[in-house]
């Protein structure tokens, strides 16, 4: 299935990207946002704070893509080179806006409230060049400017996340439906739980060679998970997902033994679904991932309903005067052993008066292993008031590594303990 495509390059300017300083999630979100329109990004690229390597970006994206949108390098102090750097790119001269300008005077009087007179770099945040159209930064002093040269559109915007977020879903996004006849991109996807990459790939080997040559499978692996996504493009989005609907249902079919979901979303969200749909509730009892799985599950709205709370039982003082794990348990096998794990379901279901619970207890490293718990040494327990299942996990990985892998397969079990007894 055919379509015209619109094409797009996402430029984030800065050394602290370069350095590893500063995490580009930027990029990220503008991706996002462009995709669900139908605009096909083509390259993300980030460059340093350097006059001649953004420059030399904007030519060479500019040969390829409809689209270019730029962040960061905006602000108020001298290595912000942005800006002045278009002017010339695009053959302008700076002037004072007076719109953005009412509107950092208003920033800084009404809301942020600070004493004393502006400095004169703020002030000069209301300069833009003469060549562009400006784009309204509700969030901040910095406007977005978009130009126009040989039928390409070069937006740039602030580099502040939450800023760039307002200038994309208020002003960016709106101005290119209006530019462009948008074709339509549709992802398919289905997560997978329990077995690698490799593994789900030979499943999958005669199936991924039948697919027409427009529709496009990706394995996207990711801590003890394995997302399936079909993509495919044409010009009316209903003919699409039709001519998809056989395909992602033969997908599903074939790899149904490690199927979790056929909607991109996360194991949090999946759980608090059948929770949901129960009218169940759960908590957690976490020593080794120290909270991190409550943290995944309350990142979902409206998981109040199902989720009561936790306990971070880090110390053994606190799984023993909290959860109520016996000192003998702890004295004879350890915090890390199956036994520990079981009380503390018992634990967290009798002080947080839930109908399910997940426990966790383990070893993430990369000191505190023996011979016998060598780092990676992971117990999982799951259970209800009539009964506590329990997983070993043995992984190899760094310790942020070994609490995500813990967490996905902490969630996973948990879901399939609620799909066993309720």
């Amino acid at each position: 299935m055919k379509s015209n495509s619109v094409n797009a390059s996402i430029i984030t300017i800065g050394d602290e990207l370069l350095i590893g300083q500063t995490i580009d999630t930027n990029s990220a979100f503008i991706a996002q946002e462009l995709n669900k329109i139908g605009v096909w990004v083509r390259r993300r690229l980030a460059v340093g704070d350097v006059y001649e390597e953004i420059w030399q970006a904007l030519d060479e994206e500019s040969r390829q893509s409809d689209i270019i949108i730029i962040t960061g390098g905006l602000g108020p102090t001298a290595d912000d080179i942005t800006k002045p750097l278009l002017c010339k790119y695009f053959g302008g001269k700076l002037v004072v806006n007076e719109e953005v300008l009412a509107h950092v005077n208003y920033l800084f009087e009404k809301v942020f409230r600070r004493p004393g007179p502006m400095l004169e770099r703020n002030l000069k945040q209301a300069e833009v060049p003469d060549v562009c159209t400006v784009l309204h930064n509700a969030r901040g002093t910095a406007p977005g400017m978009l130009f126009k040269r040989d039928g390409k559109v070069f937006i740039s915007l602030p580099g502040v996340p939450h800023e760039m977020k307002g200038l994309i879903v208020n002003e960016v996004v709106p101005y290119l439906l209006s530019a462009f006849k948008m074709p339509a991109i549709v992802h398919k996807t289905a997560f997978t739980a329990g077995q690698g990459e490799s593994m789900i790939a030979e499943l999958l080997k005669d199936f991924e060679p039948s697919l027409p040559s427009h529709i496009k499978l990706a394995y996207l692996p990711n801590y003890g998970m394995v997302k399936l996504r079909l993509t495919s493009r044409g010009d009316k989005k209903e003919e699409v997902e039709k001519e998809m609907i056989p395909y992602f249902e033969k997908l599903q079919e074939l790899v149904k033994d490690f199927l979790i979901t056929n909607e991109d979303e996360g194991l949090e969200i999946v759980i608090g679904k059948i929770l949901k749909a129960k009218s169940k509730t759960m908590g957690t009892a976490e020593s080794c991932t120290g909270g991190y799985i409550a943290h995944l599950i309350t990142s979902v709205s409206g998981s109040s309903a199902y989720y009561k709370g936790s306990v971070v039982s880090y110390a053994n003082e606190i799984k023993e005067n909290i959860l109520g794990v016996k000192k003998e348990t702890l004295l004879s096998v350890g915090a890390v052993s199956e036994e520990t794990v079981k009380e503390m379901v018992n634990g967290a279901i009798s002080k947080l008066n839930v109908d399910f619970a997940l426990a966790t207890s383990g070893i993430m490293g990369p000191d505190g292993g023996t011979d016998d718990k060598p780092v990676g040494t992971v117990w999982i327990a799951a259970g209800n008031k009539e009964k506590v299942d329990t997983l070993k996990l043995n992984l190899r990985f760094d310790r942020q590594r070994n609490i995500g892998m813990t967490a996905t397969n902490a969630l996973n079990f948990l879901r399939k303990f609620i799909l066993a007894n309720s």
